[in-house]
This record gives structure tokens, C-alpha cells and sequence, in this order.
């Protein structure tokens, strides 16, 4: 714009000077004559301009008269079901991985529980023989971890991995990965790990902190009822089915979208718990002056979830929610007779393979 303006005010100044010099009507022919010779270079000049107005002219005609080139559409989320069928298979196959590894993983805890035992009395009987130092801290830790209960405990891991992950999200350089493997999104190139590891995943902190609270509570009733290794296998598969779930649904839908968090694993806890023990007293943190028997949360839960699904609320992922809580009612009823007890074959065929490792009979 600049150098248009200081053009226009140059051409302004050479006009000036030739009005100047322009010779009146009273003047002669020769002078005229003179004068136009002197400044024929004008016309050529215009000529030249005009010249270049037309070429300029013609290429602008040839221009329009090209074809337009449109610009790329902007590329669509497959909503194909087909891109589903490798997490379902992602889902089946973790889902037995989980129940077959807590079923070997119980079976070594027993094995091992007599050698524990006498290491336990001997390290008691040292610690009597030793002078305990006052204030030590990793004494003070062993005192607060034994006056856990098992489910606490067990827990406890989970927690703490959930707030591994949560400081992780505060890393900018840490951003792409965690957006890649920690959400799940069914329009994602990157399908099958994000059902587990977003299980572990929460960006806000109220988020995070409500849900292990949640965990935190109900983590004594569900592992004295199932044991820590059927627990921990039926959160882990619960987290992964919750999300599948909501892969479904958000094809179905149209609404794809990520999503975080453990609230459809720790939903399969709560319907458990609920399911089994539904004359339990419960009571929201905020009122506890407010109770409510187990069996009526649930149905409530299980009532806003569907609500929530078909008018299709968008602040939670209810089809997770809803995925958890239906899991964790279907294992109480059916999956703990057709799964959890069914484990003695993958039993006696890990017990044959360990004892013909260590030179045994294969005696079970």
C-alpha cells in the first residue's frame, strides 16, 4: 500500500511539470510542432500501457476460463463397524488373558503362602534380636501398610498409577502421546491399547479424585467377596469392556469423540457390590445424613446412564457407565459360575508344566 501511494504521488509531480511546460493555444505551429516531438514519448508510453492493459486483460479471460480447482474435502471419521472387529477381538482375548493370568497368579499365592509364612516368623524373630531405632520411616510405613485391609491394599496400585498418569497429562512435551494412547476415540488410528490404558487416564483432578475415592470405599466389600485376584482380573477386563462399549455406541451415533477415565471399570465395581449386597446402606460424601440401600443406587445409576445414552447427554460417557454397570451385574449372576470357576483345567495345566520344570512327577 505504501509503495502504491508513493508511485501515485510521482506520477502527480510529472504531470504538474508538463502543464507547465504545455504551450497555449496562441502559440505556433512550429513551437507545436517542437514541442510535440519533445514529448511524443507520452504516447508511446500510453500505447505501451494500453498494450499491457489488453495482454493483462486477455490473461485474466484465460484465467476465468480455466476450470476452478476445488480444495480437498476434508477427510471424514470412518464410522464403519467394521473397523470394530479389531477390538473386539482386542476385548475377548485381554478379558481371558486377565481371568487365565489371576487364576495362575492365585494358584502361586497358595503355593508359596508356607515359605511366606516361616519368612514372616524369622523376620518377626530379628526384629526382636535387633534394636529398633526410633522414627524410622520405613517403620512407620510397614505399620500403615499392615493396618491396611487386603483390598486397600490392592487398590492402592491402581491409585497410585492412576496419579502417575494424571501428572503425565502435565507435561507439554508428553501431550501427542497421551492423546494417542491415553483417550480412547473409535476414529482413531490407535484402537486397541487406549481401552486399557485409558482406564488409568483423567485429565481433571476432581475427576480422578472422585473416582478412586469411589474405588477406595468399596475396595474392602468387593476383594473380601471375590479375593484380589479374581478383583483385579475383573476390573482390568471391566475397563476394557466398558470401552468397547462406548466404541459401539459412538458409531452407532455418529458422535465420536474421545474419552478418559476409570468411572466404567469402577462402575462394574459398584454394580458388584450392589448386586450382591443389595440391603447395604450407602450415602453420598456431601450428605451422609441421606442414606439409601445399594440395591435402589443401582437401579438409579442404571436409570440416568440409559436416560443419559438416549438423549445423548454428552458430559459423561454414559455408555461406558452403562457397559461397566451391566458387566458388573451380568459376572455376580453368570460370569463368576462360567468363568472364575472353570479355571481348573488352565490349573492343572499350569501345575504339570511347573512340576515338569523342576524334575517332578507331574503329580497334581
Amino acid at each position: 500500500m505504501m509503495a502504491w501511494r508513493r508511485g501515485l504521488g510521482s506520477f502527480s509531480a510529472w504531470t504538474g511539470v508538463t502543464e507547465t511546460i504545455t504551450p497555449h493555444p496562441w502559440a505556433n505551429r512550429r513551437f507545436l510542432l517542437h514541442h510535440q516531438q519533445r514529448c511524443g514519448f507520452r504516447k508511446v508510453v500510453k500505447r505501451a500501457e494500453t498494450k499491457k492493459e489488453g495482454e493483462s486483460g486477455e490473461v485474466m479471460q484465460k484465467r476465468s476460463m480455466e476450470p476452478q480447482q476445488q480444495p480437498p474435502p476434508a477427510p471424514h471419521p470412518d464410522r464403519s463397524f467394521g473397523r470394530l472387529v479389531k477390538p473386539l477381538v482386542f476385548t475377548v482375548g485381554f478379558t481371558g488373558c486377565s481371568f487365565g493370568g489371576a487364576a495362575i497368579w492365585q494358584y502361586e499365592s497358595l503355593k508359596s503362602r508356607v515359605q511366606s509364612y516361616f519368612d514372616e516368623v524369622r523376620a518377626d524373630w530379628l526384629d526382636k534380636l535387633r534394636p529398633q531405632k526410633h522414627g524410622d520411616f520405613r517403620k512407620q510405613i510397614n505399620q500403615w501398610w499392615n493396618s491396611l485391609s487386603e483390598g486397600q491394599r490392592t487398590v492402592t496400585g491402581i491409585i497410585a498409577s492412576n496419579v502417575l498418569v494424571f501428572c503425565c497429562w502435565r507435561i507439554p512435551s508428553l501431550q501427542r502421546t497421551m492423546v494417542k494412547y491415553f483417550t480412547s476415540n473409535p476414529a482413531s488410528k490407535t484402537l486397541c491399547w487406549p481401552m486399557l490404558l485409558s482406564t488409568f487416564s483423567h485429565f481433571s483432578l476432581f475427576h480422578m479424585a472422585a473416582n478412586m475415592y469411589v474405588l477406595w470405599s468399596f475396595s474392602s466389600s468387593i476383594v473380601n467377596m471375590m479375593g484380589k485376584e479374581q478383583f483385579l482380573a475383573m476390573y482390568l477386563s471391566a475397563g476394557v469392556i466398558s470401552t468397547f462399549v462406548s466404541y459401539v455406541s459412538k458409531t452407532a451415533t455418529g458422535r465420536l469423540g474421545p474419552s478418559l477415565g476409570a468411572s466404567g471399570a469402577i462402575m462394574t465395581v459398584l454394580a458388584a457390590v450392589c448386586t450382591k449386597m443389595p440391603e447395604a446402606k450407602l450415602a453420598i460424601i456431601f450428605l451422609p445424613m441421606y442414606t439409601f440401600t445399594a440395591g435402589n443406587a443401582l437401579k438409579a445409576i442404571v436409570a440416568l446412564d440409559t436416560a443419559g445414552l438416549i438423549l445423548g447427554w454428552r458430559f459423561f460417557d454414559h455408555a461406558a457407565h452403562l457397559g461397566g454397570a451391566l458387566f458388573g451385574i451380568w459376572y455376580i449372576f453368570y460370569g463368576h459360575e462360567l468363568i472364575w470357576k472353570n479355571r481348573e483345567p488352565l490349573v492343572k495345566l499350569w501345575h504339570n508344566f511347573r512340576t515338569r520344570g523342576s524334575g517332578g512327577n507331574g503329580a497334581p
